[in-house]
């Protein structure tokens, strides 16, 4: 019998606001109340909420057979709890059902799994916490932030006490193999692994109405029919993906309630059931070990973590940011604990990449920034104020130099990211179209320093010479030196000719 696992994303990061150098020092709520409200609430109107409801009849109509999972981030269970209460609420009753699993995680979607691996237990524990307190659960099943996984990640995920993890079916590690089995980690023996599968997530998450997909449209036969097809000896399909897939990224009108609650009854006449992580775990057997010597994730082509540690951007951010991390376990002030979780969601790096083509296209899509520059300047100005309240905490154990350092170095890239920015506008104005329909760059030298212009002389051939010429193809032969001076550069009125011979010398060597 086959069997499906629906996993459900939700993460929501606090958008920080405009943060500009002189505010360093000065200001230190970092954060755009009215954008976070806005997006959060949108988002649980339109998707959420109408979803939530959607798999409570889902369970009920098909007698506790329909089961899905949810991963969410501790700091997106804080904004609603904060701004839609009601989902908190109607979250609890799906709890209630018995058939929905609650995946662990790092509380704050954060990269501490690459970096930081005593920050990154830390967080696991208080996400748990958080998931307790709200829903009854304890989590056995563990999802890293983005999907990331490495051998080193499932020793430390196993030493936790965790039966299974989630990661990318990435094809460069699968190789021949198959998504559609239950592995077991090469570095923790124990610890099982589920695969997604991101053809079958995709083709529902991106997909599903895009009528120039050679599939549309996608109906839930048609679906499970593909999932039936598979070879009989793949017994598992992991489907995970965004929530907001649902009345989001799709919006109501294309069909989409309809088409997972339609999945269900086409499921049970293929025999196929639905799963939790935790029942596949305990029931199924792996066929294999897997080893993932090299992050992978489910970001980008490359299935790896370029997405967020990519570029010399993303590095200076990501190791400032972890430099802190003994002294803010050492810390009980919950104000500076919260802005320190809420810094090191994955997304603020994510927004930092300057990757094109396609992948570039998707980074630039969620970013609330003109440009990865732009990111990168408004995050380290942030940081540049949080590491001087981090300061004020050990006056005695941190050095000036160390923060000045860093100040300076936010003001020198402030100055120089912003020179950046003219040039690329500038570039873009220069942009035009041939006859051939291409887009060519129109190259223009850029302007020194406007000089005034005194008026014209009566006598132009009796004026003094400066020493910066015009270019030399203007320049007459040396017979001829004293007679065709620039009209533009004028001085005084009776210079000597022996005076202008002797400033004239460097056009000479220009002409040869």
């Amino acid at each position: 019998m086959k069997s499906i696992c629906f996993y459900f994303q939700i993460h929501q990061p606090f958008r920080l606001k405009t943060y500009r150098f002189f505010d360093i020092g000065n200001d230190h709520y970092y954060y755009d109340d009215f954008a976070n409200d806005e997006i959060i609430t949108r988002i649980a109107q339109r998707s959420y909420m109408p979803a939530n409801q959607m798999l409570l009849d889902m369970i009920k109509e098909n007698g506790k057979k329909f089961k899905v999972a949810f991963s969410i981030s501790g700091t997106a269970l804080e904004q609603l709890e904060q701004y839609v209460p009601e989902f908190i609420d109607s979250m609890k009753d799906l709890a209630d059902t018995g058939c929905v699993e609650f995946l662990s995680e790092t509380y704050a979607h954060s990269l501490s799994s690459l970096v930081d691996p005593e920050e990154f237990m830390a967080q696991v524990k208080a996400h748990d916490e958080k998931i307790y307190q709200l829903f009854g659960q304890r989590p056995k099943v563990f999802r890293n932030t983005e999907l990331i996984y490495d051998d080193d990640i499932a020793s430390m995920v196993a030493s936790m006490g965790f039966k299974g993890a989630i990661t990318d079916g990435a094809k460069h590690i699968l190789g021949w193999k198959s998504p559609n089995y239950l592995y077991k980690s090469a570095s923790a023996p124990k610890l099982r692994l589920l695969l997604k599968n991101s053809k079958l997530s995709d083709d529902i998450s991106f997909r599903f109405s895009n009528p120039e997909w050679a599939a549309y449209p996608l109906t839930a036969d048609k679906y499970i029919d593909w999932i039936a097809s598979l070879p009989d000896e793949e017994m598992l399909v992991n489907l995970f993906m965004n929530y907001e897939t649902f009345g989001e990224l799709q919006p109501r009108e294309s069909g989409i309630f309809e088409f997972m609650k339609a999945l269900p009854r086409f499921a049970g006449q293929h025999n196929i059931e639905f799963m939790t992580p935790s029942e596949v775990v305990s029931k199924m057997k792996p066929v294999g070990e897997l080893s993932v010597m090299h992050p992978i994730s489910w970001a980008d082509e490359a299935r790896d973590t370029s997405a967020w540690m990519g570029n010399i951007l993303q590095d200076e951010a990501v190791n400032k940011l972890y430099c802190l991390s003994e002294r803010i376990r050492l810390i009980e002030d919950k104000r500076i604990r919260q802005d320190w979780n809420y810094l090191q969601a994955s997304d603020h790096f994510y927004y930092m990449s300057t990757k094109h083509s396609s992948d570039g296209s998707v980074h630039s899509h969620y970013s609330p920034y003109d440009s990865p520059y732009s990111a990168f300047t408004n995050y380290m100005n942030v940081l540049s104020d949080f590491l001087i309240r981090v300061r004020e905490q050990f006056p005695e154990e941190i050095e000036n130099e160390e923060l000045n350092a860093l100040l300076l170095t936010i003001r020198n890239q402030e100055k120089e990211i912003e020179e950046l920015n003219r040039e690329v506008e500038l570039m873009r104005n220069n942009i035009v179209k041939d006859t051939t329909g291409d887009f060519v760059p129109r190259v223009e030298k850029v302007p020194e320093e406007p000089k005034t212009e005194a008026p014209k002389a009566k006598k132009p051939a009796t004026k003094k010479v400066v020493e910066k010429k015009a270019p030399a193809k203007k320049v007459a032969d040396k017979k001829s030196e004293t007679k065709k001076v620039p009209a533009k550069k004028t001085a005084e009125k009776k210079p000597s000719t022996k005076k202008v011979a002797e400033k004239k010398a460097p056009a000479k060597k220009a002409k040869k």
